[in-house]
């Protein structure tokens, strides 16, 4: 016997269903899987799918512009709530907190130290905290509150700092592919002697990170420093 689970959509008041297998919806929704026939249980949309009610083709077309049942479930696959199994929710909580965590720590500063707080830091915050992690929310969708409720427990900002930095000329062509992925450049000064002079704009949590990077590609000899 297939384990099936409901994926519950709403429009303007409506509501929308669809059947589908546990896990291989739950994959589909976090990217891992692309074959939508892998994860349906039918093709049938449903208004209640307890009842075994369904729609009719002008609220389909009102909610989601097509009568294509294929399309329609695929909307309602991603951008529904799928009934969760209790190991599925605990395993999507513990890694959107794990993504939620990362974020943090490198969007946001201690005011005090410049310095971000250590992953550690955040998640004890986090509990002492009681934030609820939406397992099917993206990050940016609740970062915003989570930080809110940690600032009573933590002290966090989130700011840019601009880097000065000069990179010798045998390391410039590597060093910068790294400053484009890292940062914003906002300036960038082509030495005659192939060094190269930049402006960067990054996150202020990751001044560590580009610091590390850069004197592992250079063996320590760029110079960074911040603009004040």
């Amino acid at each position: 016997m297939v384990d099936v689970t409901v994926v519950k959509f709403s429009f303007e008041g409506e509501k929308f269903e669809i059947l589908v297998k546990p896990d291989p919806a739950l994959e589909f929704k976090m990217g891992k899987k692309k074959d939508l026939s892998a994860v349906l249980v039918s093709d049938d949309i449903y208004t209640d799918s307890s009842k075994g009610t369904k729609p009719s083709t002008e609220k389909l077309l009102k909610a989601f512009k097509t009568a294509d049942l294929a399309e329609i479930a695929q909307i309602i696959l991603q951008k529904g709530n799928l009934n969760l199994t209790t190991d599925q929710r605990r395993k999507m909580v513990d890694d959107k907190k794990r993504q939620l965590v990362e974020f943090i720590s490198k969007t946001y500063v201690d005011p005090r130290t410049h310095l971000p707080h250590p992953p550690l830091r955040i998640e004890q915050a986090m509990k002492d905290a009681r934030v609820s992690v939406d397992p099917q929310k993206n990050v940016d969708e609740q970062v915003k509150d989570i930080v809110e409720k940690l600032r009573s427990i933590i002290p966090l900002k989130s700011e840019n700092l601009s880097l000065e930095i000069t990179i010798p000329a045998q390391f410039a062509s590597q060093s910068y592919a790294v400053l484009k992925s890292v940062g914003s450049l906002k300036n960038e000064e082509w030495q005659n002697n192939g060094s190269l002079k930049a402006i960067l704009e990054i996150p202020a949590a990751a001044r560590p990170n580009v610091i590390d990077r850069l004197g592992s590609i250079t063996k320590g000899s760029a110079s960074v420093e911040v603009m004040q």
